[in-house]
């Protein structure tokens, strides 16, 4: 078993790039490829914004910080907690004070290597995942003129964004720069899995490399979990439950109502549906209900529950899940690849213990201490 491992290492040296951008196995003219699992190599770092430890200093303060939101309450890591894998764990994500979120917080550990950020792949890139979190009305609900001239008002900050990006006066532009580079730092790159495709063949045990082989094989997770990212970044319909939250907690009805409306929904839908529509409120495509973005199975160890909408509780239920073939097909979208595997208990304990293996020591990060403010009249005129 171990040399047939090692042989698909080779083989992954040579793909390193097409197993992390799945996009770019279309390339090769196979609309089903199946890119091979690899270990993480560094993380991609966009032209325009490079990596500085100045940079990445600046970003995690303002990971950190309030003033980047509404009434200062909601800061980045009110929705991704170190404790909590840096997501949050409860099946809905904590939302701006008045509302609730409606979709479960996804773990920035790892988020450096996605071509599309959040559960619908609405943002292209960090930076603009960052910007639209701040400023969601159920997220950080920030209106950005008022963000700009906080961060004015912090001396630091100034200091910072000038010596960095050359700013007179703060942009938020940069601020999104800077969180974005901090956030290209939280990266696991030795779990068990990376080191033993690294090779050390002691890394994974042998329950773990039988684990391996029905992901690849009888269990057929590699289809849409594949590559060094563990996600071919595509959507699909598996049938995932619908939140009971919307039927019984009138606030969560509110904010779901308005999360339809606010993206373009159907009066029909607006007034009858209690499902996500997902990718659909991008495509307006009948074909997309239901639809969401492939998340990597990388850190799930400590980011439970899962799904988009926190429905399934622990690893043991998702394999459960997927063992029955997923679930309803509510939409009338499902994807045809879901069909019920047989698994045995044993295999099922075998493929847990696999998928526990993506996982490496939890990342624990040091509160930064936040600047300052001074009032208006200590800030200096620019001419």
């Amino acid at each position: 078993m171990k040399t047939i491992f090692k042989s698909m290492t080779l083989a992954v040296t040579a793909a390193t790039m097409l197993a992390i951008v799945p996009s770019a196995a279309m390339a090769v003219g196979d609309a089903d490829f199946d890119a091979p699992l690899a270990a993480l190599p560094a993380p991609p770092v966009p032209a325009d914004n490079p990596q500085t430890p100045e940079k990445i200093e600046l970003g995690k303060k303002l990971f950190f910080d309030g003033r980047l939101g509404g009434d200062q309450s909601t800061p980045c890591v009110a929705c991704h907690e170190g404790s909590q894998g840096w997501a949050y764990n409860a099946p809905i994500s904590r939302g701006y004070p008045g509302t609730v979120h409606w979709r479960f917080s996804q773990t920035i550990v790892n988020s450096a290597y996605y071509s599309k950020l959040f559960w619908a792949g609405s943002s292209k890139s960090l930076e603009s995942q960052a910007k639209s979190a701040a400023g969601g009305a159920v997220a950080g609900n920030g209106e950005f003129d008022v963000m700009t001239a906080r961060l004015a008002l912090v001396p630091e900050y100034r200091e910072a964004f000038k010596e960095i990006f050359g700013d007179n006066v703060p942009k938020l532009a940069n601020a999104w720069r800077a969180i974005a580079a901090w956030e290209r730092t939280m990266v696991q790159r030795d779990t068990p899995f990376d080191k033993y495709m690294n090779g050390d063949e002691s890394a994974l045990t042998v329950q773990q490399q039988l684990g391996m082989e029905l992901f690849q094989g009888k269990a057929n997770c590699i289809e849409c979990h594949n590559g060094a990212l563990f996600t071919d970044e595509k959507y699909y319909n598996n049938g995932v439950p619908t939140n009971e939250r919307w039927s019984e907690d009138g606030l969560a009805q509110i904010t779901f109502r308005y999360e339809l409306y606010a993206k373009g929904s159907t009066e029909k839908l607006y007034r009858h549906t209690k499902r996500d529509p997902g990718f659909y409120f991008r495509t307006k495509q009948k074909r997309d209900k239901g639809k969401f973005r492939t998340p990597s199975l990388r850190y799930t160890a400590y980011t439970f529950p899962y799904m988009h909408n926190g429905t399934i509780a622990t690893l043991e239920d998702v394999i459960d899940f997927y063992n029955k073939g997923g679930g309803d097909d509510a939409w009338g979208t499902k994807t045809k690849i879901l069909k019920p595997l047989g698994l045995t208990g044993t295999e099922k304990a075998d493929l847990l213990a696999f998928l526990k293996s993506l996982s490496g020591e939890q990342i624990t990060v040091e509160t930064p201490e936040l600047p300052d403010s001074v009032s208006l009249s200590e800030i200096p005129v620019v001419k």
